[in-house]
């Protein structure tokens, strides 16, 4: 007979997810060009933990799009977020620009690129 101690029962015990656990699951980016330079990102994932996480996977997009038509800088219009059966989803739009836009929501995409690379938050 084989006498199980509590400390082997709790190592079998699942394991509760924590805040540092966060894993998202990048979904994908659909991107429309709008008017020349005006842009729409639509991005979906699960696992975010808030709409902040959508946004910036829509950013990160946004970047990428704006080297890989050959410029360097984008100013961010709007971001509309919503979550339905445990997906969220940003649509969000920028301009794109090879020179540094008016606005306070600009951002230079090279430095966001290399931003979103180091959080390994998928681009385009």
């Amino acid at each position: 007979m084989a006498i199980i101690t509590p400390l082997l029962i709790a190592a079998c015990a699942p394991t509760v997810p924590t805040a540092e656990d966060f894993i998202p699951d990048y979904k994908g980016v659909e991107t429309v060009l709008l008017d020349g330079d005006l842009v729409q990102f639509n991005v979906a994932m699960t696992n975010a933990r808030n709409a902040e996480n959508v946004s910036a996977y829509a950013e990160c997009a946004a970047a990428q799009y704006t080297l890989i038509r050959g410029y360097g800088f984008a100013r961010h219009l709007r971001t509309n977020v919503a979550i339905e059966g445990g997906i969220w989803r940003a649509d969000a739009v920028y301009t794109i620009s090879p020179s540094l836009p008016r606005g306070l929501k600009t951002i230079d995409a090279e430095v966001t690129v290399q931003n979103c690379m180091e959080k390994g938050i998928p681009t385009v």
